[in-house]
């Protein structure tokens, strides 16, 4: 069965719209300051992982060089990402630095 398309129809679609609740910039912050957390905490885990799986690689446990390489290379990119991203909030921070007041 075909419905006919009234003029009611985007006014009920955006009824729930207003029920949303944005953050507070308390609450913005925090999941700001988790978020970085967390990424930090990956960069450290890929850095330690690596560590682990090099120094296997050197006493003799770890046999597959490859695992041991790509592991390398993940935490190699892991850690430009970050230094990018820092260098961007640096960067952003001595902009609004430099603003006239």
């Amino acid at each position: 069965m075909i419905e006919k398309i009234g003029m009611n129809l985007p006014v009920e679609a955006m009824q729930g719209e207003g029920k949303r609740v944005s953050p507070t910039p308390y609450e913005a912050t925090t999941a700001f300051s988790t978020y970085l957390k967390n990424a930090i905490q990956d960069v450290n885990g890929l850095q330690k992982a690596s560590d682990k799986l090099n120094q296997g690689l050197a006493t003799g446990q770890v046999q597959d060089i490859h695992q041991v390489m790509i592991a390398s290379q993940k935490a190699g990119v892991a850690m430009d990402m970050a230094m990018q991203v820092r260098n961007k909030a640096v960067e952003a921070y001595q902009e609004i630095m430099r603003m006239q007041i």
